[in-house]
C-alpha cells in the first residue's frame, strides 16, 4: 500500500484547489465512509465534479480513483464496526436486487483470488504441510469455520493435525503449549483481526514453529509473523464477512496436499468406505 492516505493528504493541503480542499476535508473527517464511495458519489457529497475527484487521486500519486479508494479501504478495513459495515454497504447492496448484488460480489472475490494468489507461496505452503512434524490449525470467530473445514480434510490426509477450538487467548496458548521447531501452525484471520489469533500465532512464532498465514493483505497483523502467506480478499458484505474466496483457496490447498499423498488417500478412503458400509453410516432410514 502507498504511504498512509491521510498523511499524504495532510502533506499536500497547501497545493489543493477549493474543490480539492472540500474532498480532502471530507476524507480526513469521514475516511471510513469515503473508502466505500464511488468517485461520483463523493463528488456529489462535497459539491464537485466526478472528474475533480479523479484528478484529486492522481494528484496524490495514485493511478486513478480506484487505487486511492483501495488504499483507504486497506487502511480502515480492520477498524470498521458492524454498524459502519452496514452503513458503508447499504447503498451498494440495496440499490438493486440483493441476491444478484451479493452473489456478484462473491464472484468478484473469487475472480480476484485467481488473479492475485501467489503460486510460489502456495507451493511453499504445500511443502510445509508435507514436512511438518505436527500441524496446528487456528482460527476464531467467523474464521473458525474456515479452520474447521481445513481440519476436516487435512486430518484425513495426515495423522498429525490438531484443530485449536477455543476463542480465548489463554485457552489457545494452552492448546498449543507444546508447539515448537518442526511444527507448523496455520493461522487464519480476517478483518476485524482477532487478537486471540494474533497472540496464538505470535506464541508459535516465538517458540520456533513455522507459521503459515491465511489472511487478506500485507496489512494483516499475521503477515510479518509468517514464513508463507496465502492472501484472499474477505471484504465485508453488510455485517457479514464474505469468505467464499478464502474457502476456495483452502479447497485448492486441500486438493494439492491430497495429490501429493495420492496413494495414501486412496487407501484411506477404501478403508473408510468399508467402515461406512459395515456400520451403515449412509444407509437410508
Amino acid at each position: 500500500m502507498k504511504q498512509d492516505v491521510l498523511h499524504t493528504i495532510q502533506e499536500n493541503t497547501g497545493s489543493f484547489s477549493k474543490g480539492q480542499k472540500r474532498i480532502a476535508d471530507y476524507i480526513l473527517s469521514d475516511y471510513d465512509k469515503a473508502a466505500f464511495m464511488t468517485a461520483g458519489k463523493l463528488g456529489r457529497l462535497v459539491n464537485v465534479s466526478e472528474s475533480t475527484v479523479v484528478r484529486f487521486a492522481a494528484m496524490l500519486g495514485y493511478d486513478g480513483y480506484p487505487a486511492m479508494q483501495k488504499a483507504l479501504q486497506e487502511m480502515v478495513r480492520s477498524k470498521l464496526t458492524s454498524i459502519q459495515r452496514i452503513q458503508a454497504s447499504n447503498d451498494r447492496l440495496f440499490s438493486s436486487d440483493v441476491v444478484t448484488s451479493v452473489l456478484q460480489e462473491d464472484m468478484n472475490k473469487i475472480r480476484l483470488a485467481v488473479e492475485e494468489v501467489d503460486r510460489a507461496a502456495f507451493s511453499r505452503v504445500v511443502d510445509k504441510l508435507m514436512a511438518a512434524r505436527h500441524i496446528y490449525i487456528l482460527g476464531v470467530r467467523s474464521s473458525s469455520f474456515l479452520a474447521g473445514y481445513l481440519h476436516f480434510y487435512l486430518h484425513l490426509i495426515f495423522d498429525n493435525v490438531s484443530l485449536v477450538t477455543s476463542n480465548s487467548a489463554g485457552d489457545i496458548l494452552e492448546s498449543i503449549l507444546r508447539v515448537g521447531p518442526g511444527d507448523l501452525l496455520v493461522g487464519i484471520s480476517f478483518p476485524r483481526y482477532s487478537q486471540s489469533t494474533v497472540k496464538g500465532v505470535q506464541f508459535a512464532h516465538d517458540r520456533g514453529a513455522d507459521v503459515v498465514a491465511v489472511t487478506d493483505s500485507a496489512m494483516s497483523p499475521l503477515y510479518p509473523l509468517a514464513s508463507a502467506v496465502l492472501l484472499a480478499r474477505s471484504e465485508m458484505i453488510s455485517f457479514v464477512d464474505s469468505l467464499v474466496a478464502p474457502f476456495s483457496l483452502l479447497n485448492a490447498l486441500i486438493v494439492a496436499a491430497g495429490h501429493r499423498k495420492d496413494a495414501d488417500i486412496a487407501q484411506i478412503f477404501n478403508r473408510l468406505e468399508g467402515i461406512w458400509d459395515e456400520y451403515g453410516v449412509f444407509d437410508e432410514p
